[in-house]
């Protein structure tokens, strides 16, 4: 059901064998989301069925190639909404943190950063080594390309859909998040960055490598400042950049 406090929102949800975590999480999507789109990649268990049990009016994509940036691709190409938000379906970014992503949107910036390290964030799930790595890959950005970003390897983002005019996605793995953020920076795109905790994850494994994914970030953000893109058709003057912050709750 959509309620008029706020434009169209769609969420989009990569999913891979997250049958036990599916009745955990999509109940949890506040009643404003109007689209609620599932790419199931390749899942051979109940994920596709228990998800249209729980929340009869989702929508299932089915994954034609495989990695969490390719699914998520796969879903922004298909929504209908004014606002995107990207959520994982394993339970480790809560959907009640929403409307706070909307409502930074809602401000007038263009595409709200999820973030770990600021006042009102926090993760139960990050190792030391990742940690390490984000730190690392994270002064490697904020130097190359003048941002101040307090986060970088986190996927719990919202966006307005125009920002995908801006931008041309193309990584398959954990780096498109990377990817995302270093497109709407190099658009000009006005960006704030919102404080979210991180959960763990509620069952199964993660899909995530620390050090191959973490190579691949790092290759996408050499390949972003030096690499050839396709031109970009329009710009929004200036860069904004801000970061929001909210009080534990």
């Amino acid at each position: 059901m959509c309620m008029q406090k706020y434009p169209r929102v769609s969420v989009v949800i990569p999913a891979r064998y997250e049958e036990h975590n599916l009745p955990y999480v999509l109940p949890r999507i506040p009643l404003f989301v109007c689209e609620v789109i599932l790419v199931d990649g390749h899942s051979t268990d109940a994920t596709v069925a228990v998800a249209r049990q729980v929340y009869p009016s989702i929508r299932i994509i089915d994954q034609c190639g495989k990695g969490k940036g390719d699914a998520l691709r796969q879903g922004f190409a298909v929504c209908t909404g004014d606002i995107i938000v990207m959520l994982d379906a394993d339970g480790s970014t809560d959907p009640v943190e929403i409307p706070r992503f909307v409502d930074a949107l809602m401000l007038g910036y263009d595409f709200a950063k999820g973030s770990r390290f600021l006042d009102g964030g926090g993760s139960q799930d990050i190792t030391p080594l990742r940690m390490l790595g984000n730190l690392s890959l994270k002064l490697i950005v904020n130097v190359l390309y003048g941002t101040h970003f307090s986060d970088l390897c986190y996927g719990y983002n919202a966006f307005k859909r125009d920002c995908l005019e801006h931008m041309s996605l193309d990584c398959d793995g954990f780096e498109i998040e990377t990817q995302l953020h270093l497109q709407v920076h190099k658009a000009q795109l006005s960006m704030i960055e919102v404080p979210s905790v991180e959960y763990h994850r509620l069952h199964g494994k993660s899909n995530l490598r620390t050090f191959q994914d973490g190579w691949c970030v790092f290759l996408t953000i050499i390949k972003e400042k030096y690499g050839q893109l396709r031109p970009i058709s329009s710009v929004l003057p200036g860069t904004n950049y801000h970061a929001l912050q909210i009080p534990p709750e």
